[in-house]
């Protein structure tokens, strides 16, 4: 089993959904943690179709192809309640901004000044869109909605994530500024 039908699977959990709405929802909701293209969907549900862990029913459409609405099956629900305890592996990092930064010594100052300053601006802005999510769901969510058995606690708990790391991440960008900027670095 994929890494990627896990997260299919969990958000199928959830309600049933069509591929289109998974991808868009990896793009939104789950974007910040996990993420998929179309052609990674697609084949990934017709794999875990096979296997008996989802099913779908067609919804037919009038001017347009039909399409189908997948659920997860009893036995998918049951793999993704194993594996939702089991210990995660530990992924290799692959962030390029990173390996930027490791080479950065070949870069002009101003250029690489101007790099960090435009992605400390795009992790605050991100940082901002999830912490008016996270305030929103503060204002808006009824009691039932915040039980640690609804789906919404999950999502709860993987903003809270997004929102630290998009922090961690915008802190981490001035630091380099403040670094690149000095005469010297020790």
């Amino acid at each position: 089993m994929t890494n990627l039908g896990y997260a299919l699977l969990g958000m199928l959990a959830d309600e049933s959904r069509t591929g289109y709405d998974l991808a868009q929802l990896m793009k939104q909701q789950v974007g910040y943690f996990w993420s998929a293209k179309h052609s990674q969907i697609y084949p990934e549900l017709a794999r875990l179709e096979s296997e008996g862990l989802v099913a779908f029913e067609v919804i037919e459409q009038q001017d347009r192809p039909h399409k189908k609405l997948y659920h997860i099956t009893p036995a998918g629900l049951e793999i993704l309640r194993n594996w939702v305890t089991t210990p995660a592996e530990s992924a290799p990092v692959r962030d390029e901004l990173i390996l930027k930064a490791y080479c950065i010594w070949l870069a002009e100052p101003e250029k690489a000044i101007e790099l960090f300053k435009q992605e400390e601006l795009r992790h605050r802005q991100q940082l901002a869109h999830y912490e008016q999510l996270y305030i929103w769901g503060e204002e808006n969510l009824q009691r039932e909605q915040r039980s640690k058995h609804s789906s919404l606690f999950g999502k709860y708990l993987s903003l809270a994530r997004g929102i630290g790391h998009e922090r961690e991440y915008a802190e981490w960008c001035r630091w380099v500024i403040e670094q690149l900027e000095k005469p010297d670095f020790f």
